[in-house]
């Protein structure tokens, strides 16, 4: 049941945030839009409620436990970026809402941006650790209890992938901007097409 809960979530958050910016560029309310967006966070609310209620009602403790705390970590950490996304993309195409913002591609920009999103993802690692722990605690047979504290260490092989390919690529070898090509260029790469 809490896997179902999980995607409920991950379609709740999508068709709220969707509502909300329908809402607010679509058909002009903002108040309506305000209060939906308000609401996208509190999916996480009800998912975190309803793991805490499954535990202590002696639920043993599984893999959906797990997933469903690293699901609120992560959504902790990078909610705002994705409501942002969405949220800039939406007014450009409904409302002519300027060019959304882009990632920097190349410099010192581009490393200082991938060691901001891999510390985000650091952020949601703990918080997931923060309440898997809780979780733990929550249940009465510690034995029982480890499945929860071994999805703690999940994420750390892929944590460390990103970490070694990303921010700590983009500062040893930064990018360098893309040469522009030339007019006579760009015209042979069109008539080659």
């Amino acid at each position: 049941m809490l896997i179902a809960l999980i995607i409920a979530a991950e379609i709740g958050f999508w068709v709220t945030l969707g509502a909300g910016l329908a809402a607010r560029y679509l058909l002009r309310w903002r108040r309506v839009s305000t209060v939906l967006l308000v609401c996208v966070p509190l999916i996480d609310v009800v998912l975190l409620v309803a793991t805490i209620i499954d535990l202590r009602r002696g639920a043993e403790p599984e893999w959906g436990h797990g997933l469903a705390a690293l699901y609120i970590g992560f959504s902790v950490a990078f909610g705002k970026d994705m409501i942002r996304w969405a949220d800039e993309r939406f007014a450009r195409r409904f409302a002519g809402g300027p060019e959304p913002w882009k990632p920097p591609t190349h410099g010192w920009a581009k490393t200082a941006y991938e060691w901001k999103a891999w510390g985000k993802a650091m952020l949601g690692w703990a918080v997931a650790a923060v309440l898997l722990g809780l979780g733990y605690l929550l249940v009465d047979d510690p034995d029982k209890g480890r499945t929860l504290l071994g999805w703690a260490l999940k994420p750390a092989v892929p944590l460390a992938i990103w970490f070694i390919f990303w921010p700590l690529w983009e500062t040893m070898f930064p990018s360098k901007p893309k040469k522009a090509k030339a007019p006579l260029e760009r015209m042979k790469d069109l008539l080659d097409r």
